[in-house]
């Protein structure tokens, strides 16, 4: 796997949101003792705030990112997104007011909204071969997962010998340090782009998603992993405090436990999906994710809860299953659009998964509250178990790459129809198939 670090541009960009990532890590952790700072015990409302507002942006303002920068260079949009982020992380030490904080953070999500469809994008152009691209998948997976159990040690090594305050200083270096390392790479900008309205880019990616079979079966599964996910983010505290009656370690256990389920199954993704492909790899992990939470649910609310060890066995099996339907989907959205339009088809996944998380949490936290953690598991996981049988029949077994398909709608010497068979009214030919300008939609008969 790490043989595809030998691309030095793809090394650099990796390290860049390596270093990203972990100054991210150390903003949440900041963030949450400035809130403290500010409202005391009323931290978690201003926190609560704070991620919705997080999560509002990458919602909204995805599509739009993509949609004014999709003609620019990218790497001048990606070096400008990280300083933009650093100037929100540096000033954030400086907040008086709580309004202050929302600012800042709505400004630097908004950043983010826009570097991290377009470096998704940028990958595949740089590692073109199916199989880099696979293994640097699972890389940037295991770096999500690190960042997940390093950056809380990190911060509290830091806050050894530095105030609370000076974690921000660490978030504004690593988003600087990105930046140099991404200011470094040679990053690809697809030439002779059509010029189009800011409507039909702004909407672009969205219309390819719903166009396209196999993600809108991706959509679906998005749904399992919000909902089964959400159970896990939201309610492991309640569980491991209240339920089994531990303390802030055990919390760590079993965001622990998750994590490495994630990275062991990120490991061993690349062979099996060279020799199963996508579909059932991504389907199996759904029914594990929804019917393993659903189940366990269930099973609680007739018998009790089972020991600590077999709680923990659990949240691994979700981080395996999360990660077996988050991994892949990169190379979905890579083969189903042009390098032109990937950033648009990039930004819509990374909008409308988010949105997936944005009805997820608030479900998870009030179910939750109202009938407790065994029945958030049942409900959810359940609604979890519905995506994945709807992305089944969204996304059907056997499409071939290469789809037979007619033109009735193009001029006979458009260039697209070189070398297609005239047949009645029509033009027929077969080719790898794409929603693009000459194809608006996904053909049902050769």
């Amino acid at each position: 796997m790490l043989s595809v670090l030998s691309h030095r541009n793809f090394a650099r960009l990796f390290g860049a949101q390596v270093i990203a990532l972990m100054g991210t890590g150390l903003l949440t952790i900041a963030l949450g003792l400035v809130a403290y700072d500010l409202a005391g015990a009323d931290a978690g409302r201003v926190l609560g705030l704070a991620l919705t507002i997080k999560m509002l942006a990458y919602v909204g303002l995805s599509p739009v990112a993509a949609a004014v920068v999709a003609r620019l260079d990218r790497r001048r949009v990606l070096v400008g997104a990280d300083l933009v982020r650093a100037g929100a992380a540096l000033c954030l030490p400086f907040v008086t007011e709580e309004w202050q904080i929302y600012a800042l953070i709505f400004v630097l999500q908004a950043a983010s909204a826009t570097f991290t469809p377009t470096f998704q994008a940028v990958i595949p152009d740089i590692l073109p071969d199916e199989a880099d691209y696979t293994r640097a998948l699972s890389l940037s997976r295991l770096a999500y997962d690190l960042e997940n159990v390093l950056s809380p040690a990190l911060a509290g090594l830091l806050l050894t010998v530095i105030a609370s305050n000076g974690l921000f200083a660490g978030t504004g270096i690593g988003f600087l340090v990105s930046a140099a390392l991404v200011a470094g790479a040679a990053v690809p900008t697809p030439r002779g782009i059509a010029p189009r309205p800011f409507r039909d880019r702004l909407t672009r990616g969205t219309r390819i998603f719903i166009a396209t079979p196999r993600l809108r079966g991706l959509l679906a599964l998005n749904v399992a992993v919000a909902f089964s996910g959400a159970v896990v983010i939201v309610l492991s505290v309640v569980i491991a405090r209240s339920v089994y009656g531990g303390g802030e370690g055990d919390l760590a256990w079993a965001m622990g436990a998750y994590g490495l389920g994630s990275m062991l199954v990120a490991l061993g993704l690349p062979m099996v999906l060279d020799r199963a492909g996508e579909r059932p790899v991504m389907l199996l992990a759904g029914l594990l994710a929804g019917g393993g939470m659903a189940g366990t649910g269930a099973v609680i609310l007739l018998t009790g809860w089972p020991g600590w060890g077999a709680f923990l066995a659990l949240w691994c099996v979700m981080g395996a299953a999360a990660s077996g339907i988050m991994t892949p989907s990169g190379r979905l959205l890579r083969r189903s659009a042009h390098a032109e339009d990937r950033p648009a088809v990039f930004a819509a996944q990374f909008a409308l998964s988010h949105a997936c998380w944005l009805v997820a949490y608030p479900a998870a936290g009030l179910i939750g509250s109202a009938g407790g953690p065994a029945a958030a598991m049942l409900a959810l996981g359940a609604a979890a178990l519905g995506g994945v049988a709807y992305a089944a029949l969204l996304w059907p077994a056997g499409l071939p790459d290469a789809v037979a398909h007619t033109h009735d709608d193009l001029p006979p010497d458009h260039p697209h129809l070189r070398g297609a068979e005239r047949r009645g009214g029509a033009y027929w030919h077969r080719h790898v198939f794409v929603i693009d300008d000459e194809h608006h939609a996904w053909p049902t008969q050769g």
